[in-house]
């Protein structure tokens, strides 16, 4: 931000006693500043004409604009099919760093001084190939957790609570990724249902704290107490190692459809801020009502003063970019790989080193744009979920019907080693935010328990959440006491995170999955603020051995750095940071193009070899085999490798400690659909 910048500070600044006010608007007429009374929510005590510059920045100022004053604007303008003036409603300021609530529908502004005492806190700074990525929700990670007092749960004081802290650094996660945290609203529809919405992603401010999350009592003290709180739990976070990324919503605002409410961006210039035709008709690509229009600069710059703002004021660690193909959308509403705003945020010098993920699609027409995201830039990986999901669950449905798998092992050799078909080779692994499950979508447990989804809760009569869940009930749909379809859908759970935590790429565990939540078939559980979707601590004991099964494929990732490769390597070269790969097949051979493409193909073995960077150097084998029927493999004779020693074996819920050696060239023998891991042992040299 330079001196001539003529879009600097935007929003409020206080200075020498005076605050000033600088808003944007290209087609208003008039803007008025209007500070209320401290007690009164109805009562303006002050207003304040605002001037124009050259630029569309209107300014005004007031002594009464200081920290805990409510403030809003009004703006008239034109009318015409584009423009949505209503100088009769006190808007929203976009810029507001604190939000109160004084009606139903009602907001005001509120300046806030923002100081606060990090105490030496510092960002983390994980690097990308040792990241894990934890989401979850603030009110329903502790929500219902004994160990975190009664009046922080559900908060984000709750989430920074030792106990909470304590179970995260204990399972070995190293960010959490947070559903959106900007002050939003629910829709009108839900609101009219009885419903809310609980994920988030209806955003009304983009600089403001949701502040249902804070507890009462910062809350009742108001919008400064609300963003210390906020502080405060990134500040213990980052005592404890733990970054902080936030979801954040950019590409849609609560204001709905162009006949929803108007509160703070459609009546401050709607021309400007929302894509449109000529005749006013709203190109909605978010499926939510409305979508901000990245073909112009200011609504560009909004983002990058947001993502500047909760980077270095609020000091989080990164941003996973919802609907991200809408931020590269350009004039003419298409994908545009070096568009301006994305390149942007990842050039930014006051954004270096923030962690940067994107959702890499919209509803839009070629909104569909996985592997295309600049360098910079690691994107959630939809094809891995899928392909993984198929591997372990649909086509061994499938086979139990005697229908062949519709592809051959290469598919999913090619994303356990990080999606090189869909990642270029200057952005490499590290470019895949590996997942098997979201917070849209079924937990892991309901991957392996439900074959339909099950959503009359919601509301819309199980139209709602996709049809298209790549899951299997192992025998029966839902709860069942059935012995054996138990154990087949624990092992599922187990292969499922297994292949999670052992890929090359960006790994997400969504809250819960590592101890099988459910939330009873509902894979849209965004309207669900009830124990359908708090996390339940209160683990059975098959809970507590997943649970302790997530932690050691955990440990086994940071201590084998041949699984967190962070290039591609190329045949017949040494690629420092990458992973020298060889694949054989059951026969302990090399993998033949058959053995690659044939559906009948479902063992493989996988031998990675670290070229050190950083660390020392790590050699691995896993074994993959996808079939139900016990099977045996040949263990590959390579190189210098004197004996193979097993890590984990997905067969097994339990932790055995015995040392179990095999040598080069011997049989092993493989349970029908598991995954093993073993280290490599050679001689000195």
């Amino acid at each position: 931000m330079t001196p001539g910048d003529p879009l600097r500070d935007l929003g409020v600044r206080v200075s020498g006693g005076v605050g000033e006010l600088r808003v944007w608007s290209e087609h208003a007429d008039a803007v008025e500043l209007c500070i209320f009374d401290g007690t009164d929510p109805n009562w303006i005590i002050k207003t304040v004409p605002m001037t124009q510059d050259a630029h569309g920045v209107w300014s005004g100022k007031s002594r009464l604009l200081a920290p805990g004053c409510r403030y809003g604007i009004r703006v008239s303008g034109p009318a015409g099919p584009t423009h949505a003036f209503h100088p009769e409603k006190t808007l929203i300021e976009p810029y507001s760093r604190g939000l109160v609530r004084v009606g139903a529908d009602q907001w005001q502004s509120s300046v806030v001084d923002g100081s606060f005492d990090w105490a030496g806190a510092e960002k983390p700074r994980t690097p990308l190939d040792h990241a894990v990525v934890y989401e979850a929700h603030v009110r329903g990670i502790s929500k219902l957790n004994p160990a975190v007092p009664a009046d922080l749960r559900g908060t984000y004081a709750g989430l920074a609570h030792a106990a909470t802290i304590g179970y995260l650094k204990n399972l070995g996660v190293t960010s959490i990724e947070l559903l959106p945290v900007h002050a939003f609203v629910s829709e009108q529809r839900l609101l009219k249902q009885g419903l809310i919405n609980y994920w988030g992603y209806n955003t009304q401010n983009f600089f403001s704290p949701h502040a249902d999350y804070a507890t009462k009592a910062a809350q009742a003290a108001g919008p400064e107490a609300v963003l210390r709180e906020f502080k405060g739990m990134v500040k213990l976070l980052h005592e404890a190692g733990l970054e902080v990324i936030l979801d954040v919503v950019y590409n849609h605002t609560a204001e709905e459809g162009p006949s929803g409410p108007v509160t703070s961006l459609r009546g401050v210039d709607n021309a400007a801020y929302y894509r449109q035709g000529d005749d006013g008709t709203y190109i909605d690509v978010t499926g939510c009502g409305n979508t901000v229009d990245f073909g112009h600069d200011v609504p560009s710059r909004l983002v990058l003063d947001s993502l500047r703002y909760w980077a270095n004021d609020v000091q989080v660690d990164g941003f996973r970019f919802d609907l991200a193909a809408t931020l590269a959308r350009n004039g003419d509403v298409h994908f545009q790989q070096d568009h301006p705003l994305i390149t942007a945020i990842r050039d930014d010098p006051d954004l270096a080193g923030t962690k940067l993920i994107a959702e890499p699609w919209d509803v839009g027409q070629g909104g569909w744009q996985t592997g295309n995201f600049p360098e910079g830039w690691t994107e959630w990986n939809d094809r891995y979920r899928d392909r993984m999901r198929s591997f372990w669950l649909t086509d061994i449905g499938g086979a139990r019907r005697m229908i062949p798998a519709g592809s051959g092992i290469g598919r999913f050799a090619t994303r356990l080693a990080g999606s090189s078909n869909t990642f270029s080779q200057e952005r490499g692994p590290l470019a895949s935010l590996n997942f098997i499950t979201a917070h849209d979508g079924f937990t892991m447990a309901d991957l392996t328990a439900y074959n339909v989804k099950h959503n009359v809760g919601n509301g819309e009569s199980n139209r709602d959440g996709t049809d298209s869940n790549l899951s299997f009930n192992h025998g029966t749909e839902g709860p069942t006491r059935d012995v054996s379809i138990l154990t087949a859908r624990r092992k599922a759970m187990r292969n499922l995170m297994g292949t999670l935590l052992l890929s090359a790429g960006v790994p997400m565990i969504t809250a819960g999955d590592e101890f099988g939540r459910s939330q009873r078939g509902n894979n849209n559980a965004y309207c669900q603020d009830s124990e359908l979707t708090w996390l339940n601590w209160d683990f059975d004991d098959w809970q507590q051995d997943l649970h302790r099964v997530s932690r050691r494929l955990l440990q086994l990732r940071r201590e084998n750095p041949a699984l967190r490769p962070v290039r591609f390597g190329r045949p017949g070269e040494t690629t420092p940071g990458a992973s020298r790969m060889n694949w054989y097949n059951a026969l302990g051979r090399t993998m033949s193009e058959d053995d690659w493409n044939s559906p009948r193909e479902r063992t493989l073995q996988y031998l990675a070899a670290s070229t050190p960077e950083h660390e020392e150097y790590n050699r691995i084998l896993l074994i993959v085999h996808g079939l139900e029927r016990d099977t045996g493999v040949i263990l590959p004779t390579h190189e210098d490798v004197t004996s193979y020693t097993l890590l984990w074996d997905s067969s097994h819920d339990d932790l055995r400690d015995a040392v179990i050696t095999h040598d080069p060239g011997t049989p092993l023998l493989l349970t029908g659909a598991s995954i093993q891991l073993l280290r490599t042992n050679q001689a000195p040299r």
